[in-house]
């Protein structure tokens, strides 16, 4: 944002000093152009008045005398015609009444006028400056005077004139290079505090504020409103959470009463209800497990994570080996697929505590015989752990919908949990700076991969 900032504001200046400097450098040209055709013009004229007052049939020695000096002089070719354009007088290097200045000029002094300002002749160009001057005699035009004079100096002196302004130019640019660096650095400090604040808000750590006191008076203003706003929304959550966490827990002890009493109840009830009592018994246990849910994904919410550096196998191979007895009971194989250490740098606990959840979705939905495949894989950053069951699988429409809190496929309805372990799972890892992939596998059932930051330090040896 700051180089498009900056880029605006230099071709802004670029342009303003276009706008000023080409009038400026045709001004230059101009001005040097009118210095040497009035020069010019002053020399032709008293050559033609020379040319005047001498005696009828315009003696061409005196003439041819000044002529020649003037030209070794100068550089300047001149010549002498009378009316009917016949030479009386010309130095080497004239061109001649038939070139194209030197034609229109002669025209106009034939008619009695003195030459007028040629067209501009830049730097670029390299065109001589005609000026033709009559030769009055008794009141009537005789001849003309024609001087044909080279520009390279003068254009030379335009050149350079140019290449100063140029460097001026130039140098007022960098000028205003510095200072729209400094300005917009100044304007723009607020905005990147926005931004990185809303970054580290969006990672879920609602307590970042933004602390810049500069910039702009706006961006001040909008930079109270965006503390102000963040303070309001983690309030907000922080409120929810709580509130979530008391429920669950408050909720807990009239359930285990009503447990009992159902208990007390089912002992006085007559023969033939043993079926009703143990539905009531499993909504019961359901609730139970829905609030100790509920409790476990508020705490999720507001740990804070603790990193450390640990191996992921030794910590997957823990908890495989922990749920290898809800496999067997269930039929289950469990196959592990990992190598040597990989370390990464998170909280334990909580990737422990998520991969609980994932694998505990994939035991709940695998049919008896099947295989679940864990997977660690460290090709790159971050670390993938990837469980993979042959369980019935999702179709594409609702893959995007779990994890999401309380969602349950309307196929497995019947099946025991309340639709939070992924949502715990994926809380948890987002703490641990991880995400939660899901996908389908090729067997049919799913693929959840669970992704945390790999550690690139060296290892040590002791």
């Amino acid at each position: 944002m700051r180089a498009r900032l900056i880029g605006t504001l230099i071709t802004l200046m670029v342009c303003i000093l276009l706008a000023l400097g080409v009038p400026l450098g045709t001004s230059i040209v101009r001005q040097h152009q009118d210095a040497l055709f009035q020069d010019r013009l002053d020399d032709t004229v008293r050559f033609a008045a020379l040319a005047g007052n001498a005696a009828p049939g315009m003696p061409t020695s005196t003439l041819n005398t000044e002529l020649t000096r003037y030209q070794q002089v100068y550089g300047i070719a001149a010549a002498v015609l009378d009316r009917g354009g016949r030479r009386l007088v010309a130095t080497p290097g004239y061109p001649g009444g038939d070139a194209g200045d030197v034609s229109a000029f002669l025209r106009q002094a034939y008619a009695g006028r003195h030459s007028a300002d040629p067209a501009v002749i830049w730097p670029w160009s390299d065109r001589s400056l005609t000026v033709a001057a009559p030769v009055m005699q008794s009141g009537d035009v005789v001849g003309a005077v024609v001087t044909v004079s080279p520009t390279r100096r003068m254009r030379a002196a335009v050149l350079h004139r140019w290449l100063v302004l140029c460097g001026a130019a130039a140098v007022a640019v960098l000028l205003f290079l510095l200072l729209a660096h400094r300005l917009a650095t100044w304007m723009l400090r607020p905005v990147r505090a926005l931004d990185a604040a809303t970054h580290t808000i969006a990672t879920g750590h609602l307590d970042a504020r933004v602390t810049a006191a500069s910039g702009p008076p706006e961006l001040r203003r909008l930079t109270a409103s965006f503390n102000g706003m963040a303070q309001k929304v983690e309030d907000t959550m922080e409120r929810q959470r709580a509130f979530v966490a008391d429920a669950s827990h408050q909720l807990r002890n009239p359930l285990s009463a009503v447990m009992l009493r159902l208990e007390d109840l089912a002992l006085a009830l007559p023969p033939g209800r043993e079926e009703e009592i143990q539905n009531l018994r499993s909504e019961a246990r359901r609730l139970t497990a829905v609030l100790d849910d509920l409790l476990e994904l508020a705490l999720a919410e507001q740990r804070e994570a603790a990193a450390e550096r640990f191996d992921v196998v030794a910590l997957v191979e823990e908890r495989v080996t922990a749920w290898q007895v809800v496999a067997d009971q269930r039929d289950i194989a469990v196959m592990r697929v990992w190598g040597g250490p990989v370390w990464t740098v998170a909280d334990p606990t909580a990737l422990g505590s998520a991969f609980d959840a994932v694998i505990d979705n994939a035991l709940k939905f695998s049919p008896a015989g099947s295989v679940v495949s864990v997977t660690v894989t460290s090709t790159g950053d971050p670390v993938e752990i990837e469980v993979t069951d042959d369980g019935p699988g999702l179709p594409q429409e609702e893959l995007a919908r779990i994890g999401d809190r309380f969602w349950r496929s309307p196929r497995h309805q019947n099946v025991h949990g309340s639709g939070l372990g992924l949502a715990v799972a994926r809380t948890l890892l987002a703490a641990c700076g991880g995400r939660l992939d899901i996908t389908t596998s090729d067997g049919g059932g799913l693929s959840v991969t669970m992704a945390v930051p790999a550690d690139r330090s060296p290892a040590v040896t002791v």
